[in-house]
C-alpha cells in the first residue's frame, strides 16, 4: 500500500477557527453533552450511571472521572456557576473518600485505593461478584480527581476541601500492588479470583494508568513499568490505509489518555526514535479510519468521508440479517475498530469515534458532525447530543437501527475533546498538576511544555499542592 504524507500537524497553541455555522453546531453539541453528566449524576453522592436514560442500576467510576472534568468545563462555559461545580465536585470526592475500602466480596466500593468497575447506584458498593476491581476505570476516575485538584485553585473552603480530598484519593491508590512480577499492570482483581490474567501492554488507554502510577508520591511504579508497557509497540507500528503509525483499532484507545494529557510536542524515547509524538500518532489513526470507511471493504451502507467512526459502543444485537443477498452478522456492545491489530466492523457507527477525535483532526471531523446530524436527524441527535451509536445497514423496513441511550464513557471524549480543541482547557489544567508532570517525566517524556524553561512549567512551579 502506498503511504501518503501524514496530515500537517496542528499548531501547539492555536485551535482551528470554525465558521459561524460550525460554531453554533459545536456550541449546541457541547452544552447538550455536558447536560448528560449534570442531569444523570446523583447530586448527593456524585455517582454517575454507566448509561442514561436507562433501567440499568449501575454507576460507573469511569463516568465519574469524566463527570468531575465536565463540571469544570460547565463552570468555564457558563452552563453552571463555579460554586455549583465546586459543590457537586466536593460531594463526589467526599463520597468516594469515605466509601468502603476493603477486600470483602460484597461490602466494598474498592480496595487499596482502586475502585470496582461498576457500583450500585443506591449504596455505591460493588455491583455484583462478576465485577472486577479495575485498574483502568480507576485511572479514568483519578484523571478526573486530579483535574479537580488543579482546577479548583481558589482560597475558599470548598475549593480547599476539594484539593485536599483529591490529594488523599490519589495518594492511596496502590499502583505497586496492582503491578505484576513482569512490571506490567494487571487489568484488575477480585476477592474471589485475585488478579485477573489480562494486563496492560501496548498503545491503548492503558497509557494513562502507567503515567498515573509513575507519578504517585506514595506507591509509585518504577520507570521499568513504562518500558514493559512499550515492549510490543514495534509489532503494531506500520502502514494502514495511507498512514504509518502505532495501531490500536478502536478510537477510544486514542482518545481516553489524550482527553486529559496534551501529548503534542513531548516524546518518550520510543516516540523520539520514530520521529513522532503520540498526538500525531493518534491523528494519523483518525485519518486511517476515515480512509478505511471511504474504501469500505465490508460494503456497509452509507460509509463515506463524512460517515465513519468505529470504537467500543452499543449495537443492534447479536443477530444475523439478510442484506443485499448475503447473511450479515451484527453485534451488541462490542469494541469495534479497524487497524493492523484487528478489524471488527458490523456497519455500526459511533458518533463518539469521530467527535471525540475533533482535537486530533477538526478539518475532517467537523464535516462529519454536520453530515451525520443533517442526514440522520432526530434519530441520532437528541436531548444529550448524539446517541451512542447507529447502524444504517441494519434495517427494519425502511428504517435503520439507532440507539436510544447515551454512555458516560462515550459522552466523555466528546465533551472533553471538544473543549480541548476549542480552548485547551482540560490540557492546560492538567499541565499544572505536579503528579501528571512527574509521571510523564519518570516515563522519559521530554520537550515541549515539559521543558523547564517553558511558560507552562514556570507557572506550574509556583502552584504547590495542599
Amino acid at each position: 500500500m502506498n503511504i501518503t504524507q501524514p496530515p500537517a500537524p496542528l499548531s501547539a497553541t492555536t485551535p482551528a477557527d470554525p465558521g459561524a455555522a460550525d460554531t453554533i453546531l459545536i456550541d449546541d453539541l457541547e452544552h447538550r453533552t455536558f447536560q448528560w453528566f449534570w442531569e444523570s449524576a446523583d447530586p448527593a453522592s456524585g455517582l454517575i450511571p454507566d448509561r442514561y436514560p436507562s433501567d440499568q442500576t449501575q454507576a460507573s467510576v469511569a463516568s465519574i472521572g469524566f463527570g468531575l472534568t465536565a463540571y469544570g468545563i460547565g463552570a468555564t462555559r457558563g452552563y453552571i456557576t463555579r460554586e455549583q461545580a465546586a459543590e457537586r465536585t466536593r460531594a463526589t470526592l467526599h463520597y468516594l473518600l469515605h466509601s468502603e475500602q476493603n477486600d470483602s466480596e460484597d461490602g466494598a466500593t474498592g480496595y487499596k485505593g482502586f475502585y470496582y468497575h461498576f457500583l450500585r447506584k443506591n449504596n455505591g458498593l460493588r455491583l455484583n461478584r462478576d465485577i472486577e476491581l479495575s485498574s483502568i476505570d480507576t485511572a479514568l476516575l483519578m484523571q478526573g480527581v486530579l483535574f479537580a485538584q488543579s482546577f479548583y485553585d481558589r482560597e475558599t473552603q470548598p475549593e480547599h476541601d476539594i484539593r485536599d480530598m483529591a490529594d488523599q484519593l490519589y495518594r492511596r491508590v496502590n499502583w505497586q500492588w496492582m503491578r505484576r512480577p513482569d512490571n506490567r499492570l494487571s487489568m484488575g482483581w477480585s476477592p474471589e479470583h485475585q488478579f485477573i490474567a489480562s494486563y496492560w501492554e501496548g498503545y491503548s488507554e492503558g497509557m494513562m494508568a502507567y503515567i498515573l502510577g509513575l507519578g504517585s508520591p506514595t506507591h509509585a511504579l518504577d520507570p521499568i513499568s513504562w518500558q514493559a508497557w512499550l515492549a510490543t509497540n514495534n509489532r503494531r507500528w506500520g502502514d494502514y490505509y495511507g498512514q504509518t503509525f502505532l495501531n490500536f483499532a478502536p478510537l477510544f484507545g486514542h482518545q481516553y489518555s489524550h482527553a486529559w494529557i496534551d501529548f503534542r510536542g513531548i516524546q518518550d524515547k520510543w516516540a523520539h526514535e520514530k520521529q513522532i509524538d503520540y498526538f500525531e500518532n493518534s491523528r494519523r489513526a483518525v485519518y486511517a479510519q476515515r480512509a478505511y470507511a471511504i474504501a469500505n471493504p465490508g460494503k456497509w451502507r452509507d460509509y463515506s468521508a463524512t460517515t465513519w467512526g468505529l470504537t467500543a459502543c452499543d449495537g443492534p444485537g447479536e443477530v444475523t440479517q439478510r442484506m443485499d443477498g448475503q447473511d450479515r452478522h451484527f453485534l451488541s456492545y462490542s469494541a469495534r475498530g479497524a487497524g493492523r491489530d484487528y478489524t471488527q466492523d458490523d456497519g455500526t457507527i459511533a458518533p463518539t469515534a469521530a467527535v471525540g477525535s475533533i482535537a486530533f483532526a477538526p478539518e475532517i471531523v467537523l464535516p462529519t458532525v454536520r453530515d451525520m446530524k443533517s442526514r440522520y436527524g432526530s434519530r441520532i441527535y437528541g436531548r444529550y447530543g448524539f446517541v451512542d451509536a447507529f447502524n444504517p445497514s441494519f434495517r427494519n423496513g425502511t428504517s435503520f437501527w439507532s440507539d436510544n441511550e447515551y454512555l458516560g464513557i462515550d459522552q466523555g471524549p466528546i465533551l472533553l475533546m471538544i473543549e480541548n480543541w476549542r480552548s485547551g482547557l482540560v490540557w492546560n489544567v492538567m499541565k499544572h498538576n505536579p503528579y501528571i508532570r512527574a509521571g510523564l517525566q519518570r516515563a522519559g517524556f521530554q520537550g515541549g511544555w515539559l521543558t523547564p524553561s517553558s511558560p507552562m512549567m514556570k507557572i506550574a512551579k509556583i502552584m504547590p499542592l495542599p
